[in-house]
């Protein structure tokens, strides 16, 4: 069980048989009263968002996660499928479910995949992953300090701006949290 000193954002608690995410957090000490935290936290299959708040004393349920090294296969029109390392087993989630991830998935990648109760319901990926440049606009010579952006397909098909002077066929380190550029990769 966490306690309300325990919870920060990123923190993973359980409410009413649903896992939810801290997003953000408010510690507030009033003159007359006891402290609390405000939190706003996210349902991490459904996305619902919801503001609670946390008394000192109460408790909050810390969940039962399995964390499984996997590997990406492939996309279809069911879903993104995976492959247990360990035991060769499949598995598929729907694109709805992955959210924003599912862009940034590269086929024989090897991901960790949160469970809970036998259910996937997270994927993280590495913070930082290099992709080509499926498709670009022509670069344009000695633009390097410019700050102009013009958008660029990924060989994964998402779409990121980058600056004016890369082009296609290019290999770009990605920051997979925000889908920003960070620099061009060799």
């Amino acid at each position: 069980m966490y306690s309300m000193s325990d919870l920060k954002v990123g923190l993973k608690i359980e409410l009413d048989s649903s896992i939810y995410i801290v997003t953000t957090y408010a510690h507030t000490n009033p003159g007359k009263g006891q402290a609390f935290v405000k939190v706003k936290i996210k349902n991490m299959k459904t996305g619902q968002v919801l503001e609670k708040t946390f008394k000192k004393g109460d408790s909050i349920k810390k969940p039962d996660f399995e964390d499984k090294e996997m590997q990406y296969l492939y996309k279809d029109d069911q879903g993104y499928h995976f492959m247990d390392t360990a035991t060769y087993e499949q598995t598929f989630i729907e694109e709805e479910q992955l959210g924003d991830v599912g862009k940034f998935l590269q086929e024989n990648a090897n991901v960790k995949v949160l469970f809970h109760n036998e259910e996937m319901i997270d994927i993280q990926l590495p913070a930082h992953l290099v992709f080509v440049i499926s498709h670009t606009e022509p670069g344009l010579k000695g633009d390097t300090t410019g700050t102009a952006t013009k958008p660029a397909t990924l060989d994964t098909g998402a779409i990121i701006q980058v600056p004016l002077f890369v082009n296609e066929g290019e290999k770009v380190r990605v920051d997979t949290r925000t889908g920003a550029y960070i620099e061009r990769a060799k």
